[in-house]
């Protein structure tokens, strides 16, 4: 189970499993993927929840056990 997590952690264990850069240009910062868009929440001083860490992995299509092994790296 996903963990409440730092903004710029969020990013590093996606930009590892083969997402973009953040990227602006809405109200939502996207990184993208082959054709692929994920929205991120823009950073801020708390952690996110893992509320939204579990929706966003879904939307990413990564695994809870791929995701633990990102954080190891």
């Amino acid at each position: 189970m996903p963990r409440p997590i730092k903004w710029r952690e969020l990013v590093r264990r996606l930009r590892l499993a083969g997402w973009g850069p953040p990227r602006g240009g809405g109200k939502h910062l996207a990184m993208y993927r082959v054709n692929r868009k994920l929205n991120i929440p823009n950073p801020h001083a708390g952690d996110v929840d893992w509320t939204l860490t579990k929706r966003l992995l879904e939307q990413a299509d990564i695994e809870p056990d791929e995701w633990e092994d990102l954080g190891r790296q």
